[in-house]
């Protein structure tokens, strides 16, 4: 559970986490939070984290802030070609396996079954084989 307080030093109209803490009726965890939650109000706070899509240029040695339509645009277009030039059909005996072995997944536990249902199904729909999830229990 996170608790937003609108009364705090960030910009007026926003909202700011000031407090995490676990639900206590829970009946695995009775509250206690894992390391991520532990942490999450620091990292939520950092001065170094990253709020917009960054881009490097070839051949840079800094990042720029891009518009969220360009990172998407860029990730779905190296995608593309990449599942374009390494997508496996069929295996040596003629088997159909529509593979896409060069691409990995790499899920987050903080979503819904649904949601965790939905990014599989996309994952396993584009070919990938690699799909990773934090919350392994």
């Amino acid at each position: 559970m996170m608790i937003f307080s609108a009364e705090s030093k960030a910009e007026k109209g926003k909202m700011e986490v000031t407090h995490i803490e676990g639900d206590v009726d829970h009946p695995v965890n009775r509250g206690t939070l894992c390391p991520k939650g532990a942490g999450a109000i620091d990292y939520i706070r950092a001065k170094t984290r990253v709020k917009y899509p960054m881009y490097r240029k070839p051949g840079s040695d800094k990042f720029e802030r891009v518009t969220w339509d360009f990172a998407l645009d860029r990730i779905a277009k190296l995608m593309k070609e990449d599942r374009d030039r390494n997508f496996v059909e069929k295996n040596r005996d003629g088997v159909t396996v529509n593979r896409w072995p060069t691409m990995a997944f790499l899920s987050g536990s903080s979503v819904t079954n649904e949601t965790g249902w939905l990014t599989y199904k996309v994952a396993r729909g584009l070919g990938m084989l690699q799909i990773e999830n934090q919350a392994r229990i």
